[in-house]
This record gives C-alpha cells, structure tokens and sequence, in this order.
C-alpha cells in the first residue's frame, strides 16, 4: 500500500516538508496563499459561508517513491469523498465511439482520444427548477468533470438528483432552489412584502440556486445560465465562479432585462435576469496542483500521446518531412493549414458577440506581461 507523505506548499515561496506530521492519511488544512479575486468588495454578499479566508493554507499529498510512478505524485487531499460506486439509477454507461473521440458519423472530431478506464457519464442536474429542501446525502468524484457532484435528496419525495457541488458542501447540508419563485412562508416571514436585504440573507446561502435578480450585487456565483428556463453553462468547472457586477434597471425594446457579470478571464456579459446562478465556488479549488506522476495515468484517464508535426512524415503534417529537424521554411500551421501562432484573428469584426460587454484581455501572440 502506497504510504503518503504530506508537504505544505506555499504559493510565494518554497515548500516546506513537515517532519512532525506522523504519515497518515488524515486531511491537513493546506498552506497555498491564495489572492483575493478583483475588484471584489469586502463585505460582498450576504451570505458567511461565501467569505473566504485569502491567508488559509492547503496540504498536498505526497507518496514515498517505492516506484518510480509514485515519485512525482501530488493529490489534492479529498478526503471527504464517497469512497463507494455512484447511484446507478443517474448514470450510464459511456461506450462507442464517443471514448475514441468520434462523432455520430464515426469521423474524429477530438484528437488524442481513446483507451482509458471505463465509465459511467453522471447525469447533473443544471437547470434545478425543482423547489424545496434538499438535503446532500455525499459528494462524490466525478470522472467526467474536475468539479465534484453532490448527491442531493428531496425533503418532501425523497427523489435523487446530482448537483455540481460548491466548495465547502458537506454530506448533511441543506440546500434549496427559488427559480420558481419565492416561498409563501418566506414571503409572510417578511411582512408580506418583499425586503431585498432580508431576502438575501435568508436565500443567498452556499449551494442554493437563485435566478440572478435576486442575488446581491458582489456575490461569487458558479453554474450560472444565459437565459431563462434553460440550464447554467459558465463557471462549471473546479475552482470557477463569476461575480454579479451590475443590475440593468432598463427594459429593452423586447421587454427583457439584463444582469451583468464579471468572469475570470476578465470577460464581463450580460445574461438574462431570471437565468439560474448557485451562490458559491465550484468545489475542488486545488485540482490544478495534481501532477500525475507517470505517462500511464493520462492514458487511464482516455488520453493518447500528442505527436509533433515536425516528427510526422510529409504526408501527414505540413511540418513533417525532411532531413533532420526542419519544418520546410513555413510558419507554425496545424495539421489542416490553420496558422497556430502570432495572433491570428478567427473572430469575425463585423459581427461581435453582442452579450459581452466588457471583452477579455488578449495577447495578440504574444506573452502576457507579469
């Protein structure tokens, strides 16, 4: 059995190996020195379990290099996980040609697919239109996505969905959705009208689903849709979330009105007032300090080796052929012609996504500068 070593690790100098720590398997608060999001005011939201501390630490595990797949082997702690076989009635099986990368016409349409483990796909539930308590039964690891799932129970019937889990949800938690609109007896606990801060205080809670008007302006959301009855599509995946900017107080010509939000790229769009968001982060912030540690584990997880243009033949790659190490005097293309590098514009000018308000920063081919 392969025995961890945990290592604190810092985001602003180096690592440091605890020596007191007895090798267990035990879940250690981690150091990493995490940055406060931008432009984000500190008493944002109205919800506590929203608030992070930006001067906590996290653990990574370490193996002892009893073989060398094992030496280079870092995991995010996640002990809290449901160690058992998911609930089978929200899965099935993925199978065919999809695990090879291929469309309904059997063409490839995503390179570098094929092999891996077997797996079953999870069925998420992301529009959450059902009202009422649910109650998080576990959270559970999702193969088909870096964010965790929580397996919810409804209160009231007791039928089993799977939510993409926040940060911080534990099995226990009770969670609810108000896309359907306020709760009567919420609605008498304020008087009979409508009191925008106590509304927020009694909804905006971690892993609740809000249509976004009734979120507070500076709250961290995730799952967040584009538009009304329809399911989230931005900020799914580990560690992501958006912040509720502005609120549009004008109808436009169509009688719609917009919410405005700030994504991580820097990208701030406007979305439809009554489209879903959960208050929150997107859970397994720290996914993106794994390190696999040996060539098979990408091929356990469906992923075939990417071969350089420069060492195909000519018949296969506009980089291939020749004598040595030479890609014939042409740019950096990919396979098919495309130019791969300096800035190549694929946008169309005269037609702009007219839902981005403030467009992302872009380096135009070149590098960002720190």
């Amino acid at each position: 059995m392969l025995q961890p070593r945990l290592w604190l690790r810092q985001s602003q100098r180096p690592c440091h190996c605890l020596t007191a720590l007895r090798r267990t398997y035990a879940t250690v608060v981690e150091p990493i020195k995490a940055e406060p999001p931008p432009d984000l005011a500190a008493d944002a939201g109205f919800a506590p379990p929203i608030k992070a501390d930006y001067n906590a630490e996290f653990a990574l595990r370490r193996y002892k290099p009893r073989t060398p797949g094992v030496r280079h082997l870092v995991r995010p702690i996640n002990d809290h996980l449901w160690k058992g076989r998911p609930f089978l009635p929200l899965t099935f099986a993925k199978k065919g040609h999809g695990k090879g990368g291929r469309n309904n016409s059997g063409r490839v349409t995503i390179r570098h697919r094929g092999g891996g483990h077997k797996r079953r796909i999870r069925t998420v539930d992301f529009t959450r239109m059902t009202p009422g308590k649910h109650l998080v039964e576990r959270i559970e690891h999702d193969p088909g996505r870096s964010a965790h799932i929580a397996l919810l129970s409804e209160v009231a019937t007791g039928r089993k969905s799977y939510i993409v889990a926040a940060e911080g949800m534990r099995a226990g938690d009770v969670v609810q959705s108000f896309r359907a609109g306020i709760p009567q007896d919420l609605l008498d606990s304020m008087g009979g009208s409508v009191d925008p801060g106590v509304l927020a205080a009694k909804t905006a809670w971690r892993g609740n689903c809000l249509p976004l008007h009734m979120v507070p302006i500076g709250t961290m959301v995730y799952n967040v849709g584009s538009a009304k009855d329809r399911g989230a599509v931005f900020c799914r995946s580990a560690g992501t979330y958006a912040i509720v900017v502005s609120k549009d107080d004008q109808t436009t010509p169509g009688g719609r009105r917009f919410v405005n939000v700030r994504l991580q790229s820097g990208e701030v769009r406007k979305v439809s007032r009554d489209a879903c968001a959960t208050v929150g982060i997107a859970s397994n912030p720290n996914y993106h300090y794994q390190q696999l540690g040996k060539a098979g584990r990408k091929r356990w997880l469906n992923i075939r080796p990417t071969v350089r243009g420069l060492a195909m033949n000519a018949a296969d790659h506009p980089h291939g052929g020749g004598r040595g190490k030479s890609k014939g005097n042409v740019d950096p293309v990919s396979p098919w012609g495309m130019p791969a590098k300096g800035g190549y514009k694929t946008r169309k000018v005269r037609k702009p996504n007219k839902w981005v308000v403030t467009p992302r920063e872009r380096n135009n081919g070149k590098r960002r500068s720190k």
